[in-house]
């Protein structure tokens, strides 16, 4: 289910508006430099000119670039489904976590993206879902890995290349190209 604007990171939200602001507006410089710097008082990101060509590439370059990832997650949530991405990255977090952790975290997960009644439910079927509360249970690493695999394959096959057609993407496509 979609929670609204509020779901999304505000910092999220900011950097697709910039991305596609900067495209829009902007011609690209000719140089391989980074075009655009990003100042937030933790990092600083830019976006190189052959950015947004890389994403289409495959959906991994999405996923591992900063910028792709916003720009993917705020397309999601215009399609009502960005509980996919959400739960991929509480996945990633969740295998990155210190074992101690793996329990709490799991019963978060699962409370929040896999339960029946869960607010943000993804798409999964009966017999992934037995075998993740399963797996849940004993809470390793791994037991998110079948769950997390099926939704990045719903994302990967679906989602992701709707992205590729969508006007935004298209528009950074086109703006790179000028």
């Amino acid at each position: 289910m979609c929670r609204g604007l509020d779901s999304l990171p505000l910092t999220c939200l900011e950097r697709a508006k910039q991305l596609r602001a900067l495209f829009s507006g902007l011609r690209l410089r000719q140089d391989h430099s980074g075009v655009m710097g990003h100042s937030n008082k933790a990092n600083t990101q830019r976006l190189n000119r052959n950015e947004p060509l890389n994403w289409s590439r495959s959906f991994e370059d999405l996923l591992s670039s900063p910028n792709g990832l916003c720009l993917f997650r705020a397309f999601l949530h215009s399609e009502f489904s960005e509980e996919n991405i959400a739960f991929y990255l509480a996945c990633e977090d969740y295998r990155a976590s210190n074992t101690s952790q793996l329990p709490a975290k799991a019963q978060k997960i699962y409370q929040e993206f896999i339960s029946a009644d869960a607010p943000r439910e993804v798409n999964l079927d009966h017999a992934t879902k037995a075998l993740t509360r399963e797996g849940l249970q004993q809470a390793g690493p791994a037991a998110l890995d079948l769950a997390q695999a099926k939704v990045h394959g719903l994302m990967q096959r679906d989602s992701y290349r709707r992205f590729l057609q969508s006007p935004a993407y298209l528009e950074l496509l086109g703006a790179r190209t000028r």
